[in-house]
């Protein structure tokens, strides 16, 4: 196997200038760089990663952690993540949580232990106190879709109070008074908070809020299946409902077909994400956008400006907005 020094005596110039060019540093002129990299070709060389991480302290690879890896949300997440940092020569390690506390916890402690220059970790589980004593740590680490007040420059965030009264705001400018709710699990942050939205926009509208009138689903296709045949199986009077995750929409688009309903003739349906198939449900779900792959970009410049010291723009909350398409129609009496 061939050394870095056949490298330095094939291409003519010193150690130093060879580990130069394998770290990609601006300094080395073109002629020289050309030189070491034809070396390097011909004699099969391949830096080793490790002597280069004892040597720079780097690693130059970056943990991630999110709930799942199924599902259209996550991978746009993870895209923007991975793109962001391999344009800027990094690596991602990728493992889950599944929303749960031990496994979120021990999923962290597997990037720290794989010598992660950061982690980026989308966590539901753990507490806040958890995050701010791991911020102390030696490694450090951001936030994506969450927002901890306490560590609010290590977050990307989205507003999701925000977007949730935005999904039943446009209902009720609609006509639709009657409005079931199928939300998330209440221990998650972005649940709860776009729960609060939807209180938000009933109230300003004078409408009341029914606990009746309300399903807590899984954020599945299966939560937005049996949320509205909860709903129905009780009778309960609906012109439309509205989902916290498109899965769940189109969970209960499958369920609504199922016992006769024309949509959104009878029954208007709101999802919450605008993943990629929301364009391709027939009627098209009408939707809050959530900017998970753009997010994803900015969690990596966050890195890239605090650990590797880039000189990076960064927005910390994000703004979700209305996509309106079939699935949402004006109340007939």
């Amino acid at each position: 196997m061939a050394t870095i020094y056949e490298v330095s005596e094939l291409a003519g110039v010193s150690l130093a200038t060879v580990s130069r060019v394998m770290n990609k540093n601006a300094k080395v002129r073109d002629k020289t760089r050309i030189k070491v990299e034809v070396a390097m070709k011909e004699l099969g060389y391949r830096p080793n990663a490790i002597a280069q991480s004892l040597a720079s302290s780097r690693s130059n690879s970056i943990g991630i952690l999110v709930s799942e890896l199924h599902g259209p949300f996550f991978g746009q997440m993870m895209a923007g993540i991975e793109s962001e940092l391999r344009a800027a020569g990094k690596h991602v390690i990728i493992t889950t949580g599944h929303s749960e506390e031990d496994k979120e916890k021990d999923g962290i402690e597997f990037l720290i232990g794989r010598s992660c220059d950061a982690l980026i970790i989308h966590v539901e589980a753990v507490s806040d106190e958890y995050l701010i004593e791991l911020s102390k740590g030696k490694t450090p680490i951001f936030l994506i879709s969450r927002h901890v007040e306490a560590l609010s420059e290590n977050c990307i965030s989205l507003d999701d109070e925000l977007g949730g009264y935005l999904a039943t705001k446009k209902l009720v400018e609609q006509g639709h008074k009657n409005i079931a709710y199928i939300s998330g699990p209440q221990f998650k942050a972005d649940a709860s908070n776009r729960l609060i939205g939807h209180k938000r926009a009933l109230a300003e509208h004078d409408i009341q809020f029914y606990e009746d009138s309300l399903y807590i689903g899984d954020f599945k296709e299966t939560g937005g299946n049996e949320g509205l045949k909860h709903f129905i199986d009780k009778k309960l009077s609906f012109s439309a409902v509205v989902c916290a995750n498109d899965e769940m929409a189109s969970g209960a688009m499958k369920c609504a077909r199922e016992h006769g309903f024309e949509l959104p003739e009878q029954l208007s349906i709101m999802g919450y994400d605008n993943i990629i198939f929301t364009n391709y449900l027939y009627p098209k779900l009408t939707t809050i956008d959530n900017p998970i792959n753009e997010m994803g970009h900015m969690a990596a410049k966050l890195v890239l400006k605090n650990v590797y010291q880039k000189k990076l723009e960064i927005k910390h909350i994000f703004e979700p907005s209305l996509i309106s398409r079939n699935s949402v129609t004006s109340f007939q009496q």
